[in-house]
């Protein structure tokens, strides 16, 4: 399985975007590279399409997949289906419960069975997940130290409209599928689209 090794910091620092939206809470003190070079219609569209990507740690054939899926949903419009499909995904949602403190935390808890979808164990971090379902930390798991660190600092965490948590009992549920206004992710998903397009 193909895996994007690549330094969080430095690439928030190329795609322009504050790492605290991966979930991170390091600082760099390097500023963004100055680019004097005027940016083409194709690399604002490219760049739009990295910056998902990067956010939600996916790699270009999964993507790509989500996109179709998107196109070809009957109801709504395909970027905002798009970001629908990217959010409901399960690392994504157990990120969004405070139950990880970043999205590759949240995939690698979800690889590790450590995460339960309306009580069974799934392994799979592109489980698309619908509303209704309760995700869970496993029984066995829930009195474990890393998870008391996670809370600690996920602490104060904004979470969604369209989930509802209980961190007493480190589970959650999702109420509805996340609107374009309750998705925060910094991404112009018109130009996504229109890069798919041609």
């Amino acid at each position: 399985m193909a895996i994007d090794r690549t330094p969080v910091m430095k690439r928030a620092r190329s795609l322009g975007i504050e790492a605290a939206f991966t979930g991170s809470t390091k600082k760099s003190k390097k500023k963004p590279p100055m680019t004097r070079k005027k940016v083409s219609e194709y690399g604002l569209q490219l760049k739009e399409k990295q910056k998902a990507k990067f956010c939600y740690g996916i790699l270009e054939k999964q993507f790509r997949k989500y996109y179709d899926r998107a196109s070809k949903m009957r109801e709504g419009i395909t970027g905002e289906n798009l970001l629908m499909l990217l959010e409901m995904r399960l690392d994504n949602v157990v990120y969004r419960l405070g139950l990880a403190r970043t999205r590759r935390e949240a995939r690698q808890l979800v690889s590790h069975k450590l995460i339960t979808v309306n009580g069974r164990k799934v392994n799979i971090p592109s489980y698309h997940t619908k509303p209704g379902d309760v995700i869970a930390v496993s029984e066995s798991r829930k009195d474990s130290v890393r998870f008391k660190d996670i809370l600690a600092a996920t602490e104060g965490r904004r979470v969604e409209s369209w989930l509802d948590v209980d961190i007493n009992n480190l589970q959650g549920s999702i109420i509805s599928t996340p609107t374009r206004e309750q998705i925060d992710t910094p991404v112009n998903e018109t130009f996504i689209v229109e890069l798919y397009s041609k």
